[in-house]
This record gives C-alpha cells, sequence and structure tokens, in this order.
C-alpha cells in the first residue's frame, strides 16, 4: 500500500496582514508581490512615532501586533531623505509634504547645491506579539526636481531616480515597481517567506 505524501508546511498557513489606510500604497504592494504571499489588510490608527526609520518601523509592527490580528503582521515605514539635510525629512516627509506641498520641498532644498536624495522602505514583519519584529529595508537613490508628472501619490512627483530622466510619477507602474523602494524592500520579504518554506519543507518526515 502506497504511503501517504506529508504536505510541505508554510509559513504562510494563514495571510499576511498588511496595516495601511493608503489605498495607493496598497495597490503598489499587491502589484510587486502578485500571488507570491497571501494578503489583507487593516487599517489601524498608529501613532506617528520619532526616531531612526527601522526602529520606527518595528515599533508599529509590535503595537500592531497587539490588535489581536490573528496571524503575522506586516506594517511600512517610507523615507524620502536629502543628503544636503543629513537624510531629513526622512520619516517625517508625510508631513512635510503636508505643510509645504512638492513647491515647499523643492525650496528647502534651494540654499544647497546637493540636490541628491534617497527614497527609503522599511517593512517590518511580526509573527506575534511577543515576537520580535524583523526588518526589511530597501533603497532607491535619486535626486530632488521640480514637480512633474500626476500629484496623486505622495512626493513621487519631485523624485527622480539615479538613471532616469522620469520622476517616480512619470514613470510607468510597471517600470517604478521594478526599481522602486518599496519594491527593493517587499523582494527582501518575498525571499525571508520562501526560504522559511523551504527550511520548513525539509524537515517533513520522508
Amino acid at each position: 500500500m502506497a504511503k501517504a505524501k506529508v504536505a510541505a508546511p508554510t509559513m504562510l498557513s494563514r495571510p499576511v496582514t498588511f496595516v495601511t489606510g493608503n489605498p495607493k500604497k496598497l495597490e503598489e504592494v499587491r502589484a510587486i508581490l502578485g500571488d507570491s504571499i497571501p494578503l489583507q489588510t487593516l487599517k489601524l490608527d498608529l501613532p506617528e512615532l520619532q526616531g531612526e526609520p527601522e526602529e520606527i518601523s518595528k515599533d508599529k509592527a509590535r503595537m500592531a501586533a497587539k490588535e489581536k490580528v490573528n496571524g503575522p503582521v506586516l506594517v511600512e515605514d517610507t523615507c524620502l531623505c536629502f543628503n544636503a539635510l543629513n537624510g531629513l525629512p526622512g520619516p517625517y516627509i508625510k508631513w512635510f509634504l503636508q505643510k509645504t506641498g512638492h513647491e515647499g520641498l523643492n525650496n528647502i532644498l534651494k540654499a544647497y547645491e546637493d540636490k541628491s536624495a534617497y527614497a527609503l522602505c522599511v517593512f517590518s514583519l511580526a509573527l506575534g506579539p511577543t515576537v520580535e519584529p524583523i526588518s526589511f529595508v530597501g533603497k532607491t537613490m535619486g535626486k530632488i526636481v521640480p514637480a512633474r508628472g500626476p500629484p496623486d501619490f505622495g512626493w513621487d512627483p519631485i523624485f527622480q531616480p539615479d538613471g532616469y530622466e522620469q520622476t517616480y510619477a512619470e514613470m510607468p507602474k510597471e517600470e517604478k515597481n521594478k526599481i522602486s523602494h518599496r519594491f527593493k524592500a517587499l523582494d527582501k520579504v518575498k525571499a525571508y517567506f520562501s526560504a522559511a518554506d523551504t527550511a520548513l519543507a525539509t524537515d517533513v518526515p520522508k
């Protein structure tokens, strides 16, 4: 009689809960991940924290994991960092943008010759409320330019990645999603789950 096959275990037996209230961000994350990770979303009013990007992201993941989420929790913190300002506005870019707009962000750099910048994305994954979150960081280098392209997604119109003549906002979504800071971070998230599943599968009794 043939021996029954044992199903390989998986880290993704339950969907990953991505905490966001930003529909544009969610659209981009889904486009990048495709079917590689089952995703469900949850909107939580997490506090806007201060500190270094990775610590902010991890703290948000800890808070989200305590909200009785059934399964792994993924949160994201995104930064726009001006080299002339030693990394500012960084994690506070959302508030700078709300107060000054795209033109104001350009004006901040008028006193500096250096217009270079980098877009930084930190995803933090909490597998449970008592488990230390894991972080995945993606960075894309570029420069700050006068706003070009649709103004419907944050600071995309003023960030022009190195090697391109278009801003994020001007680029086709498919192209942006191949080189963006968000793509680079999510690629590491996918690799983490893939490696974890491979490790689990090798432990299945033959």
